[in-house]
């Protein structure tokens, strides 16, 4: 495509609905390339805000803010990069021909709602996921789980992130609890909880697959190579790539992801979560843009998941090869303040091929991201023994 000069009448813009860690890198990449970026957020001060040519502060579930909004910067792309979003304004607005959604406004009401890809992965393309069911009141969820799901299993809102509203389920006397805490939680109650039963898996993995245009404008699919991690409560704590896999386990974990990504359609990166036991593989979730377990790549790979998530839109040819081992580790706030102060900095980048990304986030919770740590080395038992080392000298203080 034909890019034009930031800032000036023929500038190719992209819109950012969310603009966390994920839209910071993504801002930088699409800069690099000429885009004029535009952050919107539900707070000011958000990390992409920080390094947009212009940000917004609004309430993205008000789907006429959102239309409003739209109309007045009509930008080239929308770039969704949360859940919580009026994805009806987007569906309007992809209908009426005036920009792209990305990767399309279909992808985002599906992946946005785990009722929506978990029924079409399912029970529209056949493929493997843990049981599971929908419950509108606690009734139908405690009716579900004594139906076949059973314990333990996984207590979630349909719409949600990084973990929140997420519980596991022990024993009946647990499950009020877990319900409440799901209708409180999610990013919009939507009226619905989602109930899945627990599968034995040897580890969990990130599958990023990219569509992107070849030389001849074909749309291919490509895999990076697949990142292991460690999740607490739902949010992860740590990611390392290549997770060792059978060959068997990856030429399946592949086939999953294109048949979901391929119904999905557009262009751009994908984060598809997978649940892998011996050569086994299982459906977990899937997210239509950069995942946070990916931010290994900036230390992985010479393309990472942003710059090829940018590369995707822009119809640029992509390059997913693994460079080297890598491992990333979170660095949680600690405190609830605003304003906070890092200390430890230098000695965190005292450890081998180590490097910190402080987020910027203008405040601190005590489980909130606030920066990643990475490091790359010759394996990955290594490279993730000085993630968590380089993370564990960050203090944030408030």
């Amino acid at each position: 495509m034909t890019l034009g000069t930031p800032l000036s009448g023929n500038a190719t813009k992209a819109l950012l609905l969310g603009s966390g860690e994920l839209g910071k890198e993504l801002a930088i990449s699409l800069q690099r390339y000429g885009v004029e970026v535009i952050a919107v957020d539900r707070y000011e001060n958000a990390p992409a805000h920080q390094v947009a040519h212009r940000s917004y502060v609004i309430d993205m579930t008000d789907a006429e803010a959102v239309k409003m909004l739209i109309a007045l910067e009509q930008p080239h792309f929308i770039i969704p990069e949360i859940e919580a979003i009026a994805t009806t304004a987007l569906a309007e607005i992809e209908a009426e021909g005036l920009c792209t959604v990305v990767p399309n406004a279909r992808a985002i009401q599906l992946t946005m709602n785990r009722e929506g890809i978990r029924t079409l992965v399912a029970q529209q393309l056949k493929l493997p996921t843990s049981a599971y069911a929908f419950a509108e009141s606690f009734e139908e969820l405690l009716a579900a789980v004594e139906a076949g799901i059973g314990y333990p299993c996984f207590i979630k809102p349909t719409m949600s992130s990084s973990g929140k509203g997420q519980s596991m389920v022990k024993n009946p006397e647990q499950l009020k609890a877990a319900w409440d805490y799901a209708k409180a939680s999610g990013r919009v109650d939507t009226g619905k909880v989602i109930v899945e039963a627990k599968i034995d898996f040897d580890f969990e993995i990130t599958l990023l697959t990219v569509r992107a245009l070849d030389a001849d404008k074909v749309i291919q699919t490509y895999f990076c190579a697949p990142i292991g991690h460690r999740q607490e409560n739902g949010d992860y704590r740590e990611s390392w790539q290549p997770q060792i896999m059978s060959a068997a386990s990856l030429a399946l974990s592949q086939d999953i992801a294109f048949k979901v990504t391929q119904e999905i359609g557009g262009l751009g990166l994908f984060g598809v979560e997978l649940f892998i036991q011996g050569d086994q593989v299982w459906f977990s979730e899937v997210s239509p843009r950069p995942h946070d377990t990916g931010m290994v790549t900036m230390v992985t790979q010479k393309q990472n998941e942003f710059e090829l998530h940018a590369r995707a839109i822009l119809g640029l040819p992509v390059n997913t090869a693994l460079q080297q081992a890598g491992a990333s580790a979170v660095i949680l706030g600690g405190v609830d303040a605003m304003a906070v102060s890092y200390e430890g900095l230098a000695q965190a980048l005292t450890v081998p091929d180590s490097e910190v990304r402080l987020f910027g986030k203008p405040e601190a919770f005590t489980h909130r991201r606030m920066g990643v740590a990475l490091a790359s080395a010759d394996n990955v038992d290594e490279a993730k023994n000085n993630a968590i080392k380089a993370a564990s000298y960050v203090v944030v203080k408030a």
